[in-house]
């Protein structure tokens, strides 16, 4: 058994960070058969933006590339991103919607589904966790890791013993921005191994260039599995190089026992994808490996940099910029110090934008800041600034317990909505994750069968003959 184990995201989330999620599945699969060989802990290949994407951008279905993985990866788990109540969008789902999308995750194929809150509120985590160990998955409860006078070390050990208590096999660190530096890194590892008994992941990025030595000193502090990115999609944007960081630990007491002649022949397969994403203006080679120190400044994530530099475009503020930047702390310390990570980063980087482009804070309010502050999206980790929520929602009632729990099952609603679409069970959950993009997608899949074969249309009842 190797003392470190790695998941390698370049089936998701490096080219989800690199190049806007726009691989393809046949891009993809033939590289399987050298992954499949190589003695991964993990592949990460499912969820987070792969689920939009395909249906929006690449004619796939999600479910389809799924259940292709698992046929070409028969020896390795397959790990996917889930965001606890909000699925893989934006809002929160009822109960019954949450449960059934795990079920035919696992189904279909997923063996650990990585769960996580924007917030950390374990609330908005209980279904999932719940749902992923009753169907026979693996829960691996990640920790929105972030800087601010309350996320501190020991409130992250405490998160991590209350998520053991929740269920768990497995904790991550999940740092998005790339903030979490080397030494800290071996100081929380360290204290988390010594704190809880199951099995500790850290997940990040290279956006401030320093990842892979973040990594290796959490190697050195215990931690059992690793996040890389195999090196035609690593670094930069996305998760330190795997090859560098197997070469580096190799003959080590921390040996990962991964082939790195495997590992070389799957990255040479991916080389005409990333061609093809840089000639098609997906992954801008100077922008994606470029070290941002500005991430450490402001703590914004390099995402949510780019989201706020277009914003200021479109108003034509840009020469607002540095202010907008040192506006984003002070808006997220008013709203109770939210880890700025989807949706939080969006909200709090358009209401920074918004404060300073009008000249008056909080003159202008999206109703996102609103929500936020409403409880709607769960528990935020500090008191907010009393003065500034009165001020936005006056006498409005705040939720103080769990958002999902005022929401009525939604998946008979959702099956109804569809009914002369459906082809497979999963398709009902495609739509309720992405209504619109999701009907379009069946209404071409529709056309096409049609197409190649006008008997497949039943003409009593409206349906497709499968």
């Amino acid at each position: 058994m190797p003392k470190v184990g790695i998941t390698d995201t370049i089936l998701r989330d490096a080219h989800q960070s690199q190049a806007a999620t726009r691989m393809r599945l046949d891009e993809m699969l033939p590289a399987c058969e050298y992954l499949d060989k190589a003695g991964y802990f993990s592949l990460e290949c499912w969820g987070g933006a792969t689920f939009d994407a395909c249906l929006r951008f690449l004619n796939e279905d999600p479910w389809d590339r799924l259940r292709q993985f698992r046929k070409a990866l028969p020896n390795t788990k397959l790990q996917m991103l889930l965001r606890g109540q909000n699925i893989l969008g934006y809002k929160h789902y009822a109960d019954d919607t949450v449960e059934y999308f795990v079920k035919k995750s696992i189904d279909n194929g997923i063996d650990i589904i990585r769960i996580f809150d924007a917030l950390n509120d374990l609330r908005n985590m209980e279904v999932a966790v719940k749902a992923t160990k009753q169907y026979g998955g693996i829960a691996e409860i990640a920790m929105s890791y972030t800087m601010s006078p309350v996320h501190t070390e020991e409130y992250f050990v405490n998160l991590a013993k209350q998520i053991e208590e929740m269920g768990a096999d497995i904790v991550c660190i999940k740092d998005m921005a790339n903030l979490l530096l080397p030494y800290p890194a071996y100081s929380l590892v360290k204290k988390l191994k010594e704190s809880v008994k199951v099995p500790i992941v850290l997940h990040t990025h290279n956006t401030t260039g320093t990842g892979a030595m973040t990594l290796l000193k959490a190697v050195e502090a215990g931690v059992d599995v690793i996040d890389t990115a195999l090196s035609p999609l690593g670094g930069g944007t996305a998760q330190p190089v795997t090859e560098a960081m197997v070469a580096t630990l190799a003959g080590t007491e921390y040996d990962t026992g991964i082939d790195l002649e495997l590992l070389t022949q799957a990255a040479e397969t991916f080389k005409p994808a990333v061609e093809r994403l840089k000639k098609e203006g997906w992954r801008d080679t100077e922008m994606v490996m470029a070290v941002d120190v500005n991430t450490l400044r402001y703590q914004v994530p390099g995402g949510m940099l780019s989201n706020l530099i277009g914003q200021l475009k479109q108003a034509g503020k840009i020469d607002k910029f540095e202010e907008v930047l040192a506006e984003v702390p002070r808006v997220r310390e008013d709203f109770g110090y939210p880890p700025l990570v989807t949706p939080t980063s969006q909200i709090v980087g358009t209401q920074a934008v918004m404060n300073i482009i009008t000249g008056e804070r909080y003159k202008m309010v999206p109703n996102e800041s609103k929500a936020l502050l409403r409880g709607e999206y769960g528990r935020l980790p500090a008191p907010v600034n009393k003065a500034i929520q009165k001020q936005i929602l006056g006498d409005e009632p705040v939720i103080t317990g769990r958002p999902a729990d005022d929401i009525a099952p939604q998946l008979e609603g959702f099956r109804k909505d569809i009914a002369e679409f459906v082809q497979q069970d999963e398709d009902v959950l495609s739509y309720a994750s992405f209504p619109q993009v999701a009907k379009k997608f069946f209404e071409t899949r529709q056309a096409k069968q049609l197409q190649a074969d006008p008997t497949s249309y039943n003409k009593e009842n409206g349906t497709m003959v499968i």
